[in-house]
């Protein structure tokens, strides 16, 4: 039984804070999110007249709304980033000061203002290139990109700042999957879904690269449960969250399973090669976690939301892919 009342999630009008808000909100609790809402100012529109919830359009570099804003709050849940290597790469500099810069401020101003639990998500992509048959927390981090090395610092700077009272946790999600009213179609198993399903075409890059995944609803479980657990059970603690390790060829051929054989499956050679086959068995070990949805569920839950007019003009819209929002608008 959780003992926070008020949640601060930033960046809680992104892919996942969209499946996570109203989950915070069903459950309970008082709820904050800040984030720019570069990608539409109705994604929470669905829990926009709950009383207990906050949105607040700001930005997480800037100290002075932190200041007012984190106060009253027990726990913070810190979603906002540059999220993926494309992204971050468009304006490095950018990717910088948001995932990394003012990292220690919110961490710092979040323990000073009475926060009692901050939770990270850091990501699986920190491990590199690994030949271990399992990647598992005790292993070295080799991030090869940007993207992945300040995740890397910044889990870094929470466990420097770490202090009795203020628990801190980072988690390391695969490649989450599956429908989120704001929707990413940027990203490996929904990228292929949406191929399938608009031109009845998959291209697949590579192919034998392994892949963690993890269906979004498990992700967003994951952050509930963290407002759960006593404090012993997580405090400085590093978790992988992760479900079905799949090539990029096996997800493919999973989205053709539902999308009918006459998808066309085309290869094409790709310089990403990124491979890992990420373990969960120390969050299942020590917290009972497991995740309970599959990407065919992911791939299911696409294919019903295309087939029932949830996502409009799918191909062109910029709303579903970060890096052309971030060209569209010039973010600084």
């Amino acid at each position: 039984m959780s003992t926070f009342k008020q949640v601060l999630v930033t960046g809680g009008a992104g892919y996942v804070g969209a499946v996570l808000v109203p989950k915070l909100l069903a459950a309970g609790y008082k709820v904050k999110v800040i984030d720019l809402f570069i990608f539409g100012a109705d994604v929470l529109a669905a829990v926009k007249d709950d009383p207990n919830l906050e949105q607040i359009k700001g930005d997480i570099r800037d100290r002075d709304l932190l200041k007012s804003i984190v106060p009253g709050c027990d726990a913070v849940i810190h979603l906002a980033c540059i999220s993926n290597d494309p992204s971050f790469e468009l304006d490095p500099q950018l990717g910088r000061s948001v995932n990394y810069d003012c990292f220690r401020d919110l961490v710092c101003i979040s323990r000073d203002s009475g926060v009692r639990r901050f939770i990270y998500a850091s990501s699986s992509s920190v491990y590199g290139i690994k030949t271990e048959p399992d990647v598992t927390e005790d292993l070295p981090l080799k991030p090869l990109t940007d993207y992945s090395k300040y995740k890397a610092l910044c889990e870094a700077v929470l466990s420097e700042e770490r202090r009795p009272g203020f628990v801190t946790l980072i988690l390391r999600p695969a490649t989450i999957c599956g429908f989120s009213p704001r929707l990413r179609l940027d990203l490996t198993v929904n990228i292929l879904t949406s191929a399938a399903f608009h031109q009845r075409r998959i291209t697949v890059l590579g192919g034998a690269q392994m892949r963690p995944n993890l269906h979004i609803e498990d992700m967003t479980d994951v952050y509930l449960r963290a407002l759960e657990y006593e404090d012993s059970l997580i405090d400085g603690q590093i978790f992988n969250v992760g479900y079905q390790n799949l090539t990029v060829m096996q997800i493919a051929e999973k989205v053709r399973s539902v999308a009918g054989d006459t998808v066309e499956i085309e290869v094409k050679p790709t310089n990403d090669n990124r491979s890992y086959h990420v373990s969960s068995s120390k969050i299942e070990r020590l917290l009972g976690f497991k995740a309970r949805h599959s990407v065919e569920d992911a791939i299911n839950d696409l294919w019903r939301a295309f087939q029932e007019g949830k996502v409009p003009n799918a191909l062109h819209d910029d709303r579903y892919y970060n890096i052309r929002t971030m060209q569209r608008l010039g973010l600084k």
